[in-house]
């Protein structure tokens, strides 16, 4: 688990990345504790303040590269997310950032599809879907912030893959498991946090 002021300092990087990418600024990075180095996944996402529409959410998956590498890509991606418009630099002041470190992914092993949803725990569980060359990610809080079951979970889960909504029945289909920390500021440059999923 990350502290605090782990949090602080991911959050303020992330948003030093995003403004420098944006306006073409070198930015010198701050020197990192030893947890950066690790290898974490890692994914960013952006908020719209203070009306809290989704403005991009990109990331990294899988822990295949160490935290500080993995927060710098996923923090530019995140400026030009394909389903919007890129992210301009008058913009800055009037997004929230968030940063949701990711567990490992493990595959979740079920006699039958039907008993994936007894399997699935709202409020803990991010989802990844793999089936035929496909694949789609959703976050822990997404569920719980949209109001589904485990059951329309996976359906969304499908839905963001571009899978037909019930390919998570499928024998073949892979669904992997994960849970997050998630640092997040309450408004532009405001007061950073660490959002816990049962309060939500």
């Amino acid at each position: 688990m990350l502290t605090l002021d782990n949090g602080i300092l991911i959050i303020h990087y992330t948003r030093s990345l995003i403004t420098s990418h944006i306006s073409k600024n070198p930015l010198n990075p701050p020197v990192f504790p030893p947890v950066f180095r690790e290898k974490r996944g890692v994914f960013v996402t952006l908020h719209t303040y203070p009306d809290h529409q989704l403005r991009g959410c990109i990331g990294i998956p899988y822990p295949i590269m160490i935290f500080e590498e993995a927060l710098k890509e996923a923090a530019i991606s995140s400026t030009h997310d394909p389903r919007f418009h890129p992210l301009e630099e008058k913009e800055l002041d009037h997004i929230l950032i968030e940063v949701t470190i990711l567990t490992k992914p493990s595959q979740i092993t079920v006699q039958h599809p039907s008993d994936l949803p007894q399997q699935i725990t709202i409020g803990k569980d991010g989802l990844i879907i793999n089936y035929h060359g496909r694949s789609g990610l959703l976050l822990p809080q997404v569920p719980i912030e949209q109001g589904w079951d485990a059951e329309e979970f996976l359906t969304q889960l499908c839905f963001k893959a571009g899978l037909p909504l019930d390919a998570w029945f499928e024998d073949n289909a892979m669904i992997y498991q994960f849970s997050g920390q998630i640092f997040t500021e309450d408004s532009p440059n405001g007061n950073i946090r660490e959002k816990k999923l049962d309060e939500l």
